[in-house]
């Protein structure tokens, strides 16, 4: 979930700064530019982890500054293909569910990597995974094909639901950067109301159809983690 990356920028110490060690000051720099921050193709980082090198600090004229070449490695969020992770659920609609792991919230999963069969129930507002205990003799999950409206005259006790706060363990699919352009919106966006939804500058696709994953509790009695809890950010 966690990589290191390494990064060189120019960065500057203002003279009240000047009594900290330089290693000091440079790393409040570092954090104070870089965390939280998305980088296009890199990921989200968190924090410094070291500073590989730095040049003597220079001063500019006309600013005052020590200036500094600074090359170093940062924490960075980017869970990799096929990585399982633990993650709560923020929201659903018709689309998919909303993931989060409290500092970063833009994960999906869409209905096609949901448990099959399922159905978005719209009084619950939430999806279901439908695992009857006692199936019907022709029932087989993996050739039946129920439709939406089959799935929603189910019995709720045959619904498993994956309801908001929910820790699931989910797959991580693909991810995606999207670098949005400067400037007023061009050709179609720019049609009243379009162009103003921003898309995630960085997300995350994972799935949950795989055996063991979704909801933990729905493995708790069959092997798994007995007892799972995630801090809230």
């Amino acid at each position: 979930m966690f990589v290191l990356s390494i990064l060189g920028d120019t960065l500057s110490v203002h003279p009240r700064n000047f009594g900290a060690p330089p290693a000091q000051a440079l790393t409040n720099q570092i954090n104070k530019k870089y965390a939280n921050r998305i980088l296009h193709n890199v990921g989200m980082c968190m924090c410094l982890f070291d500073i590989v090198s730095a040049s003597e600090g220079k001063v500019r004229y006309g600013d005052g500054m020590l200036w500094y070449k600074v090359k170093f490695r940062m924490v960075v969020f980017r869970p990799f293909t096929s990585e399982v992770i633990l993650a709560k659920v923020k929201s659903s609609d018709e689309s998919g569910v909303r993931i989060s792991v409290g500092f970063f919230d833009d994960i999906h999963i869409p209905t096609a990597y949901l448990p099959s069969p399922s159905a978005f129930d719209p009084n619950e507002r939430s999806h279901f995974w439908y695992n009857p205990a006692d199936p019907p003799d022709d029932y087989d999950p993996a050739t039946t094909t129920l439709s939406q409206t089959d799935l929603l005259d189910t019995s709720k006790s045959d619904r498993w639901y994956i309801e908001k706060n929910d820790i699931v363990r989910i797959r991580v699919e693909s991810d995606e950067f999207y670098d949005d352009e400067p400037g007023p919106p061009k050709g179609e966006k720019a049609v009243e109301g379009e162009g103003k939804v921003k898309r995630p500058s960085y997300s995350v696709v994972c799935s949950m159809v795989e055996p063991g994953t979704g909801v933990v509790d729905w493995w708790s009695g069959a092997g798994g983690d007995e007892d799972v809890e995630m801090d809230d950010a």
